[in-house]
């Protein structure tokens, strides 16, 4: 770390947490298992605490090599907004495959499902109840987060607060009322493709949500710490463009599975 570089890349120390990472992740997935088969949480708890505190740790070091290390200069920040465009183009994907599933059963219901979409007994959700404010909510919260970051462009550090805030607010209501609407739902995953293809695709979408609302507040904190300036503040620009994509997702579901598959 002392020894001056001749170039403007960032080579990394050795670093114990992608171990620590896939160990997390493999106890969690295996504690499913056993949670599914012996309803023992035990080890799904275990591997959700490795990987937390993973994260935090990783996240903390990260932090570190770009404010206060000047590791990440121009060239590394270029890269790292290729990386996270190219990782936003795979959940396009991701998504995409979905969305497929949803027009191939539609369009051409099977006769095992009645030939009719939704199948019969399926009773789909209104959409200009529950569906419709969470498409409101994600609005609104696209607006707070770009007025957060212009702010923050701007040096207007009492506004970016507001704006992040205000957006983490509004993403951990949008996943309140999700939780609720499943609780209300007439189906399971297990009715037929409808059931399937629905919880798949807006439980993914919610967990993206989620993931999304963990990354605004770390950068929330981070802003707190001072940790952006005007000029340099890509964690919070990922974390803004993560945040437009899953606004665009729920645009898709809401009209393609709730409005018109209904």
């Amino acid at each position: 770390m002392m020894n001056h570089s001749n170039h403007p890349f960032h080579l990394v120390d050795y670093s114990p947490w992608p171990l620590t990472g896939a160990l997390g992740a493999f106890c969690s997935v295996t504690g499913l298992v056993q949670w599914f088969h012996q309803y023992s949480l035990n080890l799904f708890m275990m591997g959700n605490i490795i990987t937390l505190l993973t994260m935090y740790q990783w996240w903390r070091d990260i932090s570190r090599e770009g404010t206060f290390q000047g590791l990440h200069t121009y060239d590394v920040v270029t890269g790292l907004r290729w990386g996270m465009i190219l990782f936003i183009t795979s959940e396009v994907c991701f998504f995409f495959s979905f969305f497929w599933t949803f027009f191939h059963s539609s369009l051409s219901p099977t006769i095992e499902l009645g030939e009719i979409w939704p199948p019969l007994n399926i009773q789909a959700f209104n959409p200009f109840q529950i569906p419709l404010l969470n498409t409101v909510i994600l609005l609104t919260s696209g607006i707070t987060i770009t007025w957060a970051h212009h702010s923050l462009m701007e040096n207007n550090k009492q506004q970016t607060t507001q704006g992040l805030f205000f957006t983490i607010l509004l993403g951990l209501y949008f996943s309140i009322l999700q939780g609720y609407e499943y609780m209300e739902a007439s189906f399971t995953m297990s009715d037929s493709v409808y059931g399937s293809i629905f919880f798949l695709t807006t439980g993914f979408h919610g967990l993206h949500v989620l993931i999304g609302t963990m990354f605004l507040i770390i950068c929330l904190i981070r802003h707190l710490n001072n940790h952006f300036s005007m000029n340099h503040h890509f964690g919070f620009e990922a974390a803004a463009w993560y945040w437009h994509f899953v606004d665009v997702v729920w645009l898709f579901v809401y009209i393609s599975i709730y409005w018109w598959g209904n």
